[in-house]
């Protein structure tokens, strides 16, 4: 609006200009000149630029002294009131014209307007150019900045992210620099090294426990032995003494595994991974897996596809499949049907066991491998201390692989998959 009154302005001088040049091109005698000599004088001046001023001048006694040739016998319309103003003269378009007093004449001076329009419209074009333009650098340089300050956050978010429980020791990176971020990483790094210590306190009070509690354990349980064998025991005694041995002997499974989690966790174990064929170790498993299955009243079942090697241990995998195994047996119905798959491709060996118990919930599968974490199985009393699926997922982990859970497609029952790296040569 500013610009274009700006130019507004300048047209109205240009008008005053043109009159000024007509009023001395007339001189100071105009008012006694006859009309024709007066159109004489003022068409010498104008018709040098047709196309730049319509003139019109008027006399109220006799009617148009003056009419430029441009404006074809129109009258230039007047707003009253105003000495300048816009108007428009028909089959001619916009004009902004000036009135100005020749007594005893009237003059109106008129200069296009489309010449302002043309350049208020490449105004408009060119600010909505440089305005999208702005925007652009600005979405792009604010970009960068988010990117350059927010970078020491992706940082802490991608070190923080890491830190598990088998790699506590990472530390976020924390210049010399003293800020707000500075600080917030040392503070992290403060309490990350409250993690650790704590983490090592507990591994090394499971480890030290459960090594201390394994003597007295095998002494109650030598004891408890000679107690059953002894003559003269009375049948209820011998049957307390025999419950005891079997409370002994669970927890004496309970505190291996308890030692076996400790060195697992502080990388104490280490396996001779070597290329085996996953369908002459599946063989040998499936004799034993149907018979057990079996004996509960269940049909199991193993498919294999895929040629050639996988990097294993087969005595710690067969654990790992044994423990599944149990789970899925003690929370299948009767006749119902284990199957274990089995694909070899793409370096990777992946095995799955399906079920058809009552299943877990998404939330339930990711906290089934943590320890001493049970799940209650309606109408079903499920031995076990908690530590088998942990103990699984320690073996995996060894073997560079992952172990985790799933509901069944089909609506019930569950689903554990294993994969592990493996060389698909043959």
């Amino acid at each position: 609006m500013l610009l274009e009154n700006h130019l507004l302005h300048g047209l109205d001088l240009l008008n005053e200009a043109e009159y000024q040049q007509i009023a001395v091109r007339l001189g100071p005698d105009y008012s006694t000149l006859s009309a024709p000599f007066i159109e004489m004088r003022i068409r010498e001046t104008t018709d040098q630029a047709p196309a730049l001023f319509y003139i019109d001048i008027d006399a109220p006694q006799q009617g148009v002294v003056f009419r430029s040739t441009n404006l074809q016998d129109q009258t230039i319309p007047s707003v009253p009131g105003q000495s300048r103003y816009s108007s428009t003269i028909p089959g001619i378009g916009e004009v902004r014209a000036a009135d100005f007093s020749m007594t005893p004449f009237t003059a109106t001076i008129a200069t296009p307007l489309q010449p302002v329009r043309n350049v208020m419209h490449s105004y408009v074009q060119i600010c909505a150019g440089l305005l999208l333009a702005m925007l652009v650098m600005s979405l792009g340089i604010g970009l960068w900045l988010s990117k350059l300050v927010l970078a020491p956050i992706r940082l802490i978010r991608d070190t923080a992210d890491g830190i598990r429980q088998d790699n506590l020791s990472r530390r976020i990176p924390v210049g010399d620099v003293h800020d707000e971020i500075s600080d917030l990483a040392r503070l992290l790094n403060q309490m990350f090294d409250r993690i650790e210590s704590a983490f090592e306190q507990v591994r090394r009070f499971t480890s030290e426990a459960s090594h201390e509690l394994k003597t007295p354990l095998s002494l109650i349980r030598l004891n408890a032995e000679q107690m059953v064998r002894s003559p003269g025991m009375p049948p209820a005694f011998a049957e307390a003494v025999q419950f005891q041995l079997e409370e002994v002997a669970r927890l004496t499974r309970i505190i291996e595994d308890l030692m076996f989690l400790s060195r697992a966790d502080a990388q104490a174990i280490a396996l001779e991974l070597k290329p085996y064929d996953p369908a002459a170790f599946l063989d040998g498993f499936n004799q034993d897996a149907t018979a057990l299955a079996e004996h509960h009243g269940l049909v199991f079942e193993v498919t294999h596809a895929g040629a050639g090697v996988a990097l294993f241990e087969p005595r710690w995998m067969r654990q790992v499949l044994l423990n599944v195994l149990v789970n899925a047996i003690h929370v299948s119905p009767t006749g119902g049907h284990i199957v274990l798959t089995s694909t070899l491709d793409n370096g990777s060996w992946r095995l799955g066991i399906k079920d058809e118990g009552p299943g877990l919930d998404l939330d339930q599968c990711e906290h089934m491998f943590e320890r001493f974490v049970r799940f209650a199985t309606p109408g079903k009393d499920v031995p076990g201390s908690g530590l088998g699926l942990a103990i699984c997922r320690s073996i995996i982990a060894l073997h560079g692989g992952r172990i985790f859970a799933r509901p069944n497609l089909a609506g019930r029952g569950l689903r554990v998959l294993i994969e592990i790296p493996a060389d698909a040569a043959a």
